[in-house]
């Protein structure tokens, strides 16, 4: 049996795939649409694993809150390819490791913020987000 495809469809198709393959592009934000840059937090807690995933990669943690209760974060950092040319990588930050996180809370999600910049338990600062690329603060 002999299947046909007229051009219409065909171009269709490949129209789809086209824009589902590009969806990755479209998934990244301005830091001020999920994010308020007036309110920074500082984070302290052990690292419970790293998403090194497009667009965004983040960082679980667990920090305690003021009532002195462990509370699990998500942390949004830029994506993996700007960390990797910053000198990071997957592995940059395990999971059982201390860190501390200068951030700024999103806007309608609680436990969720932007990472900025991460200081290892060595005292090691790396900037985490890409200010150029998401119009957020740098620090």
């Amino acid at each position: 049996m002999q299947m046909s495809v007229s051009k219409g469809k065909l171009s269709a198709r490949c129209a789809g795939l086209l824009f589902m393959a590009g969806l990755p592009l479209f998934a990244h934000h301005p830091f001020s649409s999920e994010f308020d840059a007036n309110k920074p937090m500082t984070l302290t807690g052990t690292v419970t694993k790293v998403d090194w995933a497009g667009p965004h990669a983040y960082i679980y943690m667990n920090a305690m809150n003021e009532s002195g209760k462990t509370q699990e974060w998500k942390l949004e950092a830029a994506s993996p390819e700007y960390l990797t040319m910053h000198g990071m990588k997957e592995t940059t930050f395990k999971a059982g490791e201390k860190i501390t996180v200068n951030a700024y809370r999103a806007t309608s999600e609680q436990n969720v913020a932007s990472a900025r910049i991460v200081t290892t338990a060595n005292g090691k600062k790396m900037q985490v987000a890409d200010p150029s690329e998401d119009g957020g603060p740098a620090k």
